[in-house]
């Protein structure tokens, strides 16, 4: 009989996969995981863990969800994957047309691409051309704020402000300005009012709303995003909302940008999008972008694509998706969890190391204050990451930067039990 133990799976893993974000020499071997059900993965001795974090904030209906698994294997038997230049299928259409619905009504036009790097890179370069091919060549600079995270290719590694993410190819990104924090309004409106001295140059303002991610889930104002948003518009510089992750009533709505006056005119979207069931990335615009596409000479079209560009059975699985979220159900749901959050943030007011503790819809996050500075690359995060997952809870800290992004299908006995596990290894530290 075959060995589908944990120890042999990893060491075979080991032997010949080479994991992301993972150091290899350090960190301790992988743990296999043979299937997942609503809020838990179970590993292949039966050991189960409750996803705190969507496997990287994409499950956000939880594992193993039947209606998606039913749709995707529908569309199997129906058509799998067909060339998406030159022609079309009527499961993208929908899903263009029911995503749209739900976006503000400057979003007219629909592009697929693979995953949310590419979609982000798909919205600097719709950017980029939209003045190429108007003959405006010299608007090319991006904006982005410092603490971004836009994806890890090279384009989207350019909009994040220098860190060890990409260090070694720092030398070989294209030219990014930085805004300060946007949790320091003040000093980030101030920031961009001293750009638009020179807005002929910039192409572009690119910013995750309301909430910076892998930057440290630092949170901060919509009205602070309406008035960066605001000032480019006025200087003519295109505004690109990247909602990989705060897409899909992670925020409380729909989208981040329901929060704004001001409304982007590029927007980005993955993870959630299929409910973490497949890779799809999309990019949205207005026709008045689009139009600036059309032309008899072939060298402005935007020339983009994807093996597996709009992929039947990922727009299948987002369909079925946007089924849940269309339901009272999914944001009974949000409203709990976030309810939940609040509850538990007041029973930890004032607390010595549990620091400023926030929330955003269904994510809340907060600080370890145990005496380094903060950041990434902060020591407790492995102790941390260890912690949890000896007590069957996937956390995956940003440093000393703890979060909670979890399905929306989690109970609220579920989420009590990870309140308890952090209080458990907060005890435990300060001992």
């Amino acid at each position: 009989m075959p060995n589908h133990s944990n120890a042999n799976l990893s060491q075979r893993d080991a032997a010949v996969i080479w994991h992301p974000f993972t150091q290899h020499q350090i960190e301790p071997i992988s743990i296999p995981i043979t299937h997942g059900k609503g809020v838990y993965l179970y590993d292949a001795e039966g050991k189960k863990y409750i996803d705190a974090i969507s496997s990287w904030w994409v499950n956000i209906h939880g594992h193993g969800h039947p209606y998606l698994a039913q749709k995707i294997y529908e569309q199997a038997l129906k058509l799998e994957q067909v060339i998406f230049a030159g022609f079309t299928h009527e499961p993208a259409i929908q899903l263009s047309e029911r995503l749209l619905g739900h976006l503000p009504d400057n979003f007219q036009k629909v592009f697929f691409s693979d995953n949310g790097s590419t979609a982000v890179e798909v919205g600097i370069k719709m950017a980029l051309q939209f003045f190429h091919n108007q003959g405006q060549t010299q608007k090319r600079k991006i904006i982005a704020f410092e603490d971004a995270y836009h994806g890890d290719t090279f384009g989207a590694m350019s909009l994040g402000s220098p860190s060890a993410f990409n260090a070694p190819f720092q030398d070989m990104l294209f030219e990014v300005e930085f805004l300060p924090s946007p949790c320091d309004a003040d000093a980030c409106i101030a920031a961009m009012r001293e750009k638009m001295n020179h807005a002929d140059e910039y192409a572009a303002f690119i910013f995750e709303p309301l909430i910076q991610g892998a930057g440290g889930m630092k949170m901060y104002a919509p009205e602070t995003l309406d008035a960066l948003i605001s000032m480019a518009h006025e200087n003519q510089i295109l505004c690109i909302a990247d909602e990989i992750m705060t897409g899909f009533g992670r925020t409380g709505k729909w989208f981040a940008i329901d929060y704004l006056t001001h409304k982007p005119d590029i927007a980005c979207f993955s993870k959630g999008l299929t409910g973490g069931m497949m890779a799809m990335g999309i990019t949205t615009c207005s026709n008045e972008l689009f139009d600036t596409f059309l032309s008899d000479d072939r060298k402005k079209t935007l020339f983009h694509s994807h093996s597996f560009t709009a992929n039947p059975m990922a727009c299948a699985a987002a369909l079925a998706s946007m089924d849940l979220m269309e339901q009272s159900e999914t944001w009974e749901n949000i409203a709990r969890i976030e309810a939940s959050h609040r509850a538990w943030k007041l029973t930890q007011e004032g607390h010595s190391v549990i620091q400023h503790i926030r929330i955003q819809g269904t994510i809340i996050a907060f600080e370890l204050a145990v005496g380094e500075s903060n950041g990434y690359m902060h020591s407790i995060r492995d102790r941390a990451y260890q912690y949890f997952i000896k007590k069957g809870v996937l956390m995956r800290p940003l440093g000393n930067t703890l979060y909670i992004l979890a399905p929306y299908c989690i109970s609220n006995e579920e989420l009590s039990l990870i309140y308890s596990e952090i209080e458990n290894f907060v005890a435990e530290l300060v001992g």
